[in-house]
């Protein structure tokens, strides 16, 4: 079937022959770009996750759909790997290419392709930029609701694969609840049409079941997404602490009252001051930790809500709190927020973003743990969270170039993975596993649920030739981790050599 790989993953032959690969692929599909030079294939070597690089063998630059099933066609007849990339600002690896794969790269489908204001909804390509969606759905006063840091570049075909949230997921959610349809291509070439523009659709909801499957089982080529209606208020209230066990506690309070926010961010002081410093915002930079409270909705609500809010901030032992007194200054408190990552960027060589969520009442307990870990292992922590639905963005500041940081980063980001395992939560919130957060699918999940993942995978791609060695561990590799769940007393498939 093969000459390149064979049908173990990462089982990689060692007579590749690239410049054979690149001629029949030429040969196959003769108007496809395609880049094989190493300077023209640099760009490509990491996502997002810089930390970890690989450059590609080919990268394929389609313009139509029949090309990019051409190519998958290809692929599929002759065993070579494909990794599908959208903008490439994914923090987990999952668009990392392989050395001896082809990176399938969608950038070029960048295209709106109706916008239907009486249904609310917008069919767009998988290159089209998130911020791009709110920007043409204004004029009829909608927008797209998931909002992530990087919306001004990430793609909405990105964004599905991962299962993106932004600030405003607490109240809003994640991509999964404002997309409807998804067009994918299998590994076969083959097109289906997941879900439907219909509110519901008969049989298993696949529309959920693709939603951050990382690239594992298929190409998107076209996505449905949901339009909302503008709030006709937002007030957004900014709340300082001298401690953030206390900010902590009070994010539980606030939901706990009843009240949704549209959004709930908390940042601690070193996040503080460098975004503050970055871009002006007005934080309270001698804060120890800081909430930023978003309201929306009729204005009436709205104001009895600011007031509610205002009141248990206070009584949770804020040091100030304030009110965006216009839209000017409301879009500068997100600006910060929103900008914090670069801002953290200016005051460290590196830093490594992680990302894992908890359930609310442990996040005092879980910042606690962050900073122990900080002091033993010798490096700063800017937190940044989406407090109120747990999802934690720790980034640990390293420097590259002094030997052992880095190994002391990524041991500080598994432990607080695994802490977030250990509290009841989860190893990844919204930016996937990829790459680099493969050792803990071993700790969060036991062998049978490995198993199944390994199934459900093969249903689609059985020769695993989509996106290999991401996402989903073999029992071998967790067995060498040294994390495999332990039942009634015995290890699960002791068969399994042991490292």
């Amino acid at each position: 079937m093969s000459y390149l790989y064979d049908e173990r993953v990462d089982g990689a032959l060692p007579n590749v022959d690239k410049q054979r690969v690149l001629n029949d692929l030429r040969s196959a599909i003769p108007d496809l770009k395609v880049l094989h030079e190493p300077e023209a294939l640099r760009p490509f070597e990491c996502d997002g996750l810089s930390a970890y690089r690989s450059t590609p063998m080919l990268v394929v630059l389609p313009d139509t759909i029949e090309q990019v099933a051409g190519v998958l066609r290809f692929a599929s007849q002759h065993g070579v790997p494909i990794v599908t990339r959208g903008a490439g600002t994914g923090l987990s690896g999952g668009a990392m290419p392989l050395e001896k794969g082809i990176l399938l790269v969608m950038s070029r489908f960048n295209r709106i392709l109706s916008i239907d204001p009486d249904a609310g909804i917008a069919r767009v390509q998988p290159g089209v930029r998130n911020l791009a969606i709110s920007e043409a759905a204004a004029p009829h006063g909608l927008y797209y609701a998931p909002d992530p840091s990087s919306q001004i570049a990430c793609s909405i075909g990105g964004n599905v694969a991962e299962n993106a949230g932004g600030v405003h997921c607490l109240k809003y959610g994640l991509t999964l609840h404002n997309i409807l349809q998804v067009t994918i291509l299998t590994v076969d070439g083959e097109q289906l049409v997941l879900g439907s523009e219909a509110f519901d659709s008969p049989g298993f909801d696949m529309v959920a079941l693709f939603t951050g499957s990382e690239g594992l089982l298929g190409v998107i080529t076209e996505v449905t997404v949901r339009l909302l209606s503008k709030p006709q208020c937002a007030k957004v209230l900014l709340a300082s602490f001298d401690s953030v066990e206390k900010a902590g506690s009070t994010v539980a309070r606030i939901i706990g009252a009843g009240i949704i926010p549209a959004g709930l961010e908390m940042m601690d002081n070193l996040s503080i001051r460098a975004a503050e410093d970055f871009i002006k915002a007005g934080y309270p930079v001698d804060a120890q930790a800081m909430l930023l409270c978003e309201l929306d909705g009729a204005e009436l609500d709205v104001a009895e809500d600011v007031a509610r809010v205002e009141q248990m901030l206070r009584e949770s032992g804020a040091v100030e709190v304030r009110v965006a007194q216009n839209e000017a200054e409301r879009q500068r408190f997100w600006a910060g927020r929103k900008n914090a990552f670069p801002a953290v960027g200016r005051i460290s060589p590196d830093y490594y973003c992680m990302d894992g969520t908890i359930p609310r009442r442990a996040l005092p307990k879980v910042l606690t743990r962050i900073a122990e870990l900080s002091n033993t292992y010798g490096l700063r922590v800017a937190n940044v969270f989406h407090a109120g639905d747990g999802n934690l963005h720790p980034l640990i500041l390293f420097d590259a170039n002094t030997p052992g940081e880095m190994d002391r980063a990524e041991q500080i980001g598994a432990k607080i993975l695994e802490l977030c395992v250990e509290v009841g939560g989860t190893i990844t919130g919204e930016h996937g596993v990829g790459r680099e957060k493969i050792n803990q699918m071993c700790a969060q999940f036991n062998s049978e649920e490995l198993q199944f993942f390994h199934r459900l995978k093969a249903a689609f791609d059985p020769h695993t030739l989509l996106n290999p060695g991401k996402n989903v561990p073999t029992l071998n590799r967790c067995a060498e981790f040294g994390s495999m769940h332990i039942h009634a007393g015995q290890l699960p498939h002791p068969e399994l050599e042991r490292f």
